[in-house]
Order: C-alpha cells, then structure tokens, then sequence
C-alpha cells in the first residue's frame, strides 16, 4: 500500500503512521512525504512487534554477547578473583593455593560444573566499590579496582561471602563441594556463607550424592556474628546436618590450614578426614586461647597438627604430603564407596595380589607368641595394590582398611601381632568400631583376620576405659547387617574372638587356617591359672619343666583348629594357598544377604 502525507512531516512522524496503517491492513506500506516521487520510508509487517512498535528484523549473523552480559560476566571475574592480592600472596608463601586453583586441581581446568551463591554478598562489597569508583573517576584518580582489573587490597571485599559451594566431578564421580577462600576474612563463614553451606548438605541429602569440604577457615566471623551463630538456620545447623547426612551419603573433608573451635567440627563430623602435612592443624582452641584457659605455652602444631590427630586422637584418617597427595587419596579412597547407603560399592576387574597366595602359611608362624605383620597375610589375599589402610598411625594393634577381593569392595579388620602382639587397647578398638560402623552404613562387606590374645589387661587400660571401648567394638559388629567372614589366622583368645566377628557373632562363616586356635586364654596363662598349686609341688626344676610342656601340648590339642572344626564350631579349616579363592566365593554367594535386626528407635550403645 502506498500513502502520501503532507510535505514537511518529519521522519519520526512517517514512521508512526507507516505502523499504524501497516498494523491496520496487515500489509507492508510504502510512505511518500509530499510530491516526492520516491517512498521516504518502506514499513514491512515482519518488522513490527505483537504491539505494532518498530522492531529491528531479525537476524542471527549479527548476535553476540550483549553489553549487559558482558558486565555480568566481569562482574563474575570480579568475584573469582577472591579477596585482596596480599593474602593471595601469603598463600603462595605458605605453599598452598588459591581457592579457585584448587577447584581446577580437584575437577580439572573449567572446575566446578556449577557454582551456587556466588553473588553472595555482592550488594554490599560491590556497592560500596562502585561509589568509590564513581567518585575517583572525575578526578582521574585510581578506582577501587586497580587499573590492571586485579582485585584491590580492599578488606571489605567478601566474594562469594569466603565460601565456595557447588558441585563438580572427581574422575567421573558427582559430588557436592564446598570450598573456603582463605582470601576472604581468612576463609570464615559469616550469614550468606553459613546459608550457602546449610544449602549444599541439604541438597546432598535430596540427591543422594557425596558431600566434599575442602576446608581453610578460622571459624565464624567473630565481628558478624549476629544473625548466624545461635539461630536455629545459624551455624550450629552445620553440625545437625553433618549428624543426619552421616550414615546416608560419604562426607568426605581435607583440611588446609587451621580449623579452631567451630570450625574443627566439620573434620571430626565427616566420615573421612584427610589432613596435609605443614599446612593442617585441628584444636578446640588456639594456643592463644589455651595459655589463657590453662596457662600452657604450646604451639600450634604440637597442639593439634597432623601427627596429633593422625597418631594420638584418631580424628584424621590420613595425612597427605601435599595439597596434590590429598586430592589422589581421596580420589583412591571414592573408587571404594558407593554414593548412598542405598547404593552397594564399586567394584572392578579381578587382579592377581600383589604376593603368591602359596606362601601364606609360610608368613604365619606356628608358635602363638611370635610376631609377624599382617600386611604380608592381606598382600596374599586381596587383589594387588587394592588394600587403602585407614588410621594407620593410630591404635596400631588393629589395621583397618578397604580393599578388593576378586575385584570386589571389602573393608579389612585385622590385628597385628608386630604392634604389642595384637592385643586389643582402648585406642585400636574405638578404631575398629568407628571403621565396622562405616562399612555397615555404606554396605561394604567385612573382613576379619583375627588373631590376638585378647583384651589387653592392666590398670593403665582400665582408666583409659577398655571396657568401654571394646563394649563399642563388639557392639558395631553385632550390629552390622553387611556379610562378614571371619578367619582364625592364629591364634583367637578372650573376647578377642567376640569382637572380630567369631562364631556367635552372625558371621556367614567362619574359617581357620591350620595355624588357628580359639580359647579362653593362651597356654601359659591357662596352666598358671589352673595348675599352678600342683606345678609348685613338684619340687624337680626339671621334672617341673618337662610337666609344664606336657600340660601346655595338651591344651594346645585342645584348642587347635581341627578340634573346633571336628565340633563344628568353625565352618571349615583351610588350605593357606586356598583361602583367597574361598573368601572370593564365600563373598560372592552372600552379596545379597539382608540381616534382619530387631525393630527399634536405635541401639543404646555409641
């Protein structure tokens, strides 16, 4: 159509009426300014809007990243940058990285697959950034952020509010992270960091996934703590979640630098801590503070490093070198654990062990006193490599660790007759049932090599409460619902055999080597406690000595092997050469055994 308005009319106007009649006849209009023999505009349909407004035709050859998106993207660099560069530089000193560069160690160089919360705090650092920028501008002076786009040393920045949260992948397995930024307010946590971390764990809990803390944080921030600390969503909720996440999906933690006070609960909450050597440290308060309270002068280390907690308390499970060594164990240590306690463990091809299952009876000592390490009994039953020891500084009389038995996921408890001959201490035992309750929430099945005399006894271990400890002990392995096989190495004495799975605690079986024995007690102290009046009346140093072997050969025919197996007490006696082949078939028939417990609220014991 074509229409022809008053000489004059200016270009606007032409166009206001070139849409309106455009929109009226619903055809393309062709508008002449007065006798102007060519159109001053050309209106087609395609090139208005639903509402009839002028809208430029679209095309995609000239799309692209918009102004707006692109500040929204320098903003987001803003953040990542973190805090001021002087404690980025610290970290450098101190041998540790960034926080966003040990994102991309863990997950690879684009990091996380996604951030949650990362404006955390923006309104209030940002604002404040801008104002100063605005006002600085017109003077020609430098902004608040440095002119090279480094972040400034301004202490009031608090990117992502310290903390890191989202999740990522670690060689292919899904997991949720959360991540201090020791740049920020020395990696505290503050109103939107404990939201941002309450956040994670109840999303952790929705999808069934692993929860991972990388943590380096002095704690709440002390000049904040309105609003976060006591509130019923504040801080203590951490802990509350750690509690109920624990048991449903692996929480998992690797210690960076100093966790005092609060921020010491996540490590001990989690399943599995990992602390690195020169860097951890893990108190309930900071020197300063305990030569406040107690008058004590100690330093950091000596109060709460690596060696404390890896040998003393047992609150790290390992100690890694470096900050590379505490990403490899950790990526070690997921390829044996499900993602939920719904879940059963990965598992993997079958490798040969590392050592000749024929010369395990060889390893095993014949005489019940003599020491020996057990390492070289587990090397000739599971697969190569596979045995990944937890807490192995700590109660020393008891290894524990996962490892694969024809390719699959098993969780080793064994006593180790080099470390004061086996016997079970308070320490080894609160270890062994810490590890038992793991595999049983996690559905790993159990392995128990046993051998050792028993509790230990003394007045030392009385008040270090063995009873205690062992009552937890046996207590987590008659809970266990998991299939469990036990293997009477050598020798199985006391209440030793109560707690590593013996025949009256529910095991699918339990198997002996020729080596086995299962008594009350050992010999010595079973011929001093019975015949010690009749051995004091014999007055012939040599005729006492040649009675006491006799006595001593007949109680060891006693307790052997074959007479527990001749009364059935143990389900079969083993060949040493044959044992991993029996444990690998043992295992496989009774991968899908579910054990019925009585229905309660929970046990009474902890």
């Amino acid at each position: 159509m074509k229409v022809r308005i008053a000489a004059g009319a200016s270009r606007e106007e032409a166009s206001a009426i070139a849409a309106a009649v455009a929109e009226h006849v619903g055809e393309s209009v062709e508008v002449f300014v007065g006798d102007s023999d060519e159109p001053t505009l050309v209106r087609e349909v395609s090139e208005m809007d639903d509402d009839g407004t002028d809208s430029p035709p679209e095309t995609d050859e000239d799309l692209g990243p918009t102004d707006r998106e692109k500040r929204l993207r320098e903003e987001i660099a803003d953040i990542e940058r973190g805090g001021p560069e002087k404690y980025r530089e610290r970290l450098a000193e101190q041998g540790k990285l960034f926080v966003r560069d040990r994102l991309e160690l863990w997950f690879g160089d684009e990091g996380l697959d996604f951030e949650d919360g990362r404006f955390a705090n923006f309104d209030g650092w940002r604002s404040e950034a801008r104002s100063a920028s605005d006002s600085r501008a017109n003077e020609g002076r430098e902004t608040a952020d440095s002119p090279d786009g480094e972040a400034s040393d301004n202490d009031d920045r608090l990117p992502a509010d310290g903390l890191v949260t989202g999740a990522g992948t670690v060689d292919g397995r899904k997991a949720h992270v959360a991540a201090n930024d020791f740049t920020v307010k020395a990696g505290s946590v503050a109103k939107h960091g404990v939201e941002k971390f309450l956040r994670l764990q109840q999303r952790a809990l929705k999808t069934g996934r692993p929860a991972l803390y990388l943590v380096d944080s002095s704690g709440g921030r002390i000049d904040q703590q309105r609003g976060f600390f006591a509130n019923r969503e504040g801080i203590g909720k951490f802990y509350y979640n750690h509690s109920i996440l624990s048991g449903a999906v692996p929480q998992i933690c690797v210690l960076y630098g100093p966790c005092i006070a609060g921020a010491a609960y996540t490590p001990v909450f989690s399943d599995f801590t990992v602390m690195v050597r020169g860097m951890s440290a893990l108190a309930i308060a900071s020197p300063r503070m305990v030569e406040m309270v107690t008058g004590e002068d100690i330093d950091l280390e000596t109060l709460g490093g690596p060696d404390v907690h890896a040998r003393h308390s047992g609150s790290a499970d390992l100690v890694a070198d470096d900050e590379e060594h505490a990403r490899d164990l950790v990526a070690d240590l997921i390829t044996y654990l499900p993602d939920n306690c719904e879940e059963k463990p990965p598992s993997r091809d079958p490798v040969a062990p590392s050592k000749s299952p024929e010369g395990l009876d060889s390893v095993v000592p014949q005489e019940p006193n003599k020491g020996y390490d057990m390492h070289r009994v587990i090397d000739r039953v599971v697969d190569g490599d596979s045995f990944f020891e937890l807490q192995p500084e700590y109660g020393k009389e008891i290894l524990t660790g996962f490892a694969r038995i024809d390719g699959r996921t098993v969780g080793v408890v064994a006593n180790q007759p080099s470390h004061r001959a086996g016997a079970i201490f308070p320490d080894s035992a609160r270890k062994a049932a810490e590890f038992v309750w793991k595999c049983d929430a996690f559905n790993v099945p159990l392995l128990y090599l046993c051998d050792t005399p028993g509790f230990m006894a003394g007045s030392g271990v009385e008040k270090e409460g063995i009873l205690e400890a062992g009552k937890k002990m046996i207590y987590a392995t008659s809970s266990a619902t998991v299939p469990k096989q036990c293997v009477v190495v050598r020798k199985a004495y006391g209440a030793g055999i109560y707690a590593m799975s013996g025949p009256a605690y529910d095991p699918e079986a339990t198997l002996a080597l020729p080596s086995g024995e299962i008594a009350i007690m050992g010999p010595e102290a079973a011929i001093n406690a019975v015949y010690a009046n009749k051995l004091d009346a014999i007055d012939d140093p040599d005729e006492r000595a040649e009675r006491e072997a006799e006595l001593r050969e007949e109680y060891r025919r006693d307790i052997d092997a074959h007479r527990m197996a001749s009364e059935v007490v143990i389900d079969e006696i083993v060949p040493p050469s044959d044992l991993r082949a029996e444990l690998a078939a043992r295992f496989e028939m009774y991968e899908t055994v579910e054990k019925e417990r009585p229905q309660k609220k929970h046990g009474a014991i902890l």
